[in-house]
């Protein structure tokens, strides 16, 4: 379990406690249950990150709603239900070119206005081969939006990066040249599951978008 995830657990266990002592068995084990699935929720599960060369992984658990190619790239989403786990992790190998985060609103992020009006939280990551750009999008019962890294940073493919507390979403904008590896209605795991695959023989074509702009979180 992660570290965050520790007040969400101790807090109801104790109340829980502190009512089964006075005898309220119903509201302890209301509290009780709570405690566990804060602890299920906030689990941190190892994971067979893939080691051949050119793969680009998914960043997050949860089911593909959207794939999208244009101008700017091939984009998936992957929207993160509050039983799927909620740890962010890096698809590629790479350093961390840039990191931005804007504040927003919290509407479901099942939408597509999510990734436009939500709050968000972008890291670009390059190698010398390909540049992503991930972002983590927090929805209607996301609270808080955690990265544990920062610009300059260097992340190996599968690395845990960050959270996002509750319902969220997380997109991967990648070049136009990758080759994609999963359909919508798939469900992937973080750190796991092969999103797409790139020819390392080929420089990729560093994407001209800046990471504050709202393309990049467009789901």
């Amino acid at each position: 379990m992660v570290r965050e995830g520790f007040p969400f657990v101790i807090v109801p266990a104790v109340v829980a406690l502190i009512f089964a002592a006075l005898g309220f068995w119903i509201v302890a084990v209301a509290f009780a249950v709570l405690a566990g699935f804060m602890a299920f929720f906030f689990r941190d599960p190892q994971r067979n990150i893939p080691q051949n060369e050119g793969l680009i992984v998914s960043a997050a658990d949860g089911r593909v709603t959207r794939i999208r190619s244009d101008e700017d790239g091939k984009l998936v989403s992957v929207f993160l239900s509050p039983v799927d786990v909620h740890i962010n992790r890096s698809p590629i190998e790479g350093s961390i070119a840039a990191v931005e985060h804007v504040y927003g609103r919290k509407i479901p992020a099942t939408s597509n206005r999510a990734s436009f009006v939500n709050e968000r939280n972008s890291l670009t990551i390059e190698n010398d081969h390909i540049s992503v750009v991930c972002t983590q999008i927090a929805g209607v019962l996301a609270r808080r939006i955690v990265c544990w890294k920062k610009a300059g940073d260097h992340l190996d493919r599968g690395e845990r990066f960050g959270l996002i507390k509750f319902s969220s979403r997380t997109d991967l904008l990648m070049p136009d040249a990758v080759e994609l590896c999963v359909k919508v209605g798939d469900r992937v795991k973080g750190g796991e599951t092969v999103i797409a695959k790139y020819d390392r023989m080929i420089p990729a074509i560093p994407l001209e978008t800046s990471a504050a702009d709202p393309v990049f979180a467009n789901g």
